[in-house]
C-alpha cells in the first residue's frame, strides 16, 4: 500500500471518528433534555422512572431535581 493511500485512509478514520464522538455528545444532550422533561412531567418518582424505563432511558442517572448527573 502507497503512502497517498495510507494517508488517506488515517484521515477517513479521523473522520469518521470524530463524527462519532459528536454523534455521542449530542446523542447524551438529548438524552439528557429528555430524561429533564420527564422528570418535569411525572407524577412522582414511580411514574418517572415508569417513564424512563418506556423510553429506554436509565432512571438511575437522573438526581433529585431532575437534571441528569454525568
Amino acid at each position: 500500500m502507497n503512502s497517498t493511500r495510507q494517508t488517506t485512509l488515517r484521515d477517513e478514520q479521523s473522520e469518521f471518528g470524530a463524527a462519532r464522538a459528536a454523534e455521542k455528545a449530542a446523542c447524551a444532550k438529548q438524552n439528557a433534555l429528555a430524561r429533564h422533561t420527564v422528570a418535569g412531567h411525572a407524577l412522582d418518582a414511580a411514574d418517572c422512572e415508569y417513564l424512563l424505563q418506556m423510553l429506554g432511558l436509565d432512571a438511575a442517572s437522573i438526581s433529585a431535581d431532575g437534571l441528569a448527573r454525568e
